[in-house]
């Protein structure tokens, strides 16, 4: 009796030291905040990919959910599905939350992306003729954003104060009465050999092997507005831990990899 004793003691001893292993565990697995971000692959995943070991030290794990198009990482945002998203420039946030109905905001301004006009068919802008197609985007605000950037150009004129909340229909002058054609940005790089000339977003860009400062035939300053951010949403925009992530792509550490690693085809915003 007094073995069988010994013997159901030790196994409760045992049982109660794996149960404290795993609670160990458990515990240990607390402390790392694991964060779902959507981002299209270049530069943002690739920024996120940099940041990643900078932000474990913070204690913080994130998972980077790449997509090809504008408008699943938004809905996945606002279906909570992702608690932020790393893609889009704010005037594309505010209208398309405006237009969706969707209570989105941002914060933190990392880079922006200069939107250039890229060679198709015709290799230099002087060289454009009568007729000639020219590729846009067809979102509202990238495609205000190209018919402004043709307008600075010197390509067309368009009505007095519209800017970059321009259509196709906002052109007053159009001297060499070129045809815009629009299409989604991810697939303009792919087009070109269609088109004349185009104007591309500068992450479409560098992920189709363009330079924006080598490739490219005319570019936006690098004052532009368009600085993408990091999107979450609005409940969640004092939340410790993407305060935490919006710091750290703020950091010293992230401008010296923009710098270095896209020679000026993607500019610190902050």
């Amino acid at each position: 009796m007094r073995t069988s004793l010994r013997g159901v003691c030790r196994f409760f001893v045992s049982l109660g030291l794996v149960a404290l292993v795993l609670m160990t565990v458990a515990l240990g697995g607390c402390g790392k905040k694991a964060v779902k971000i959507g981002a299209t692959p270049v530069p943002h995943a690739e920024i996120l990919e940099f940041v990643k070991p900078l932000l474990e030290k913070e204690g913080i794990e994130i998972e980077i959910v790449e997509f090809n198009d504008y408008v699943q990482p938004n809905i996945q945002l606002a279906e909570k599905q992702l608690a932020a998203n790393f893609f889009q420039h704010i005037p594309y946030l505010e209208d398309f939350s405006a237009q969706r109905n969707l209570d989105l905001t941002w914060i933190a301004k990392v880079h922006i992306e200069p939107m250039g006009v890229y060679p198709g068919k015709v290799k230099k802008l002087e060289d454009l003729k009568a007729g000639d197609q020219v590729g846009i985007p067809n979102d509202v605000t990238n495609a205000g954003r190209a018919l402004a950037l043709l307008e600075k150009a010197g390509l067309i004129r368009l009505k007095e104060g519209v800017g970059v909340t321009a259509t196709v229909l906002d052109i007053e002058e159009n001297p060499k009465n070129l045809k815009m054609v629009e299409l989604n940005a991810e697939i303009l790089p792919h087009s070109l050999t269609d088109l004349a000339v185009a104007v591309i977003n500068g992450n479409f860009a560098i992920q189709a092997g363009l330079s924006p400062l080598n490739d490219a035939l005319f570019i936006e300053d690098s004052d532009s507005p368009f600085a993408n951010v990091l999107a979450v949403r609005s409940a969640d925009k004092d939340d410790p831990v993407l305060k935490k992530i919006a710091e750290v792509l703020n950091s010293d550490e992230v401008r010296d990899f923009i710098l270095e690693k896209y020679k000026g085809g993607v500019v610190p915003a902050f």
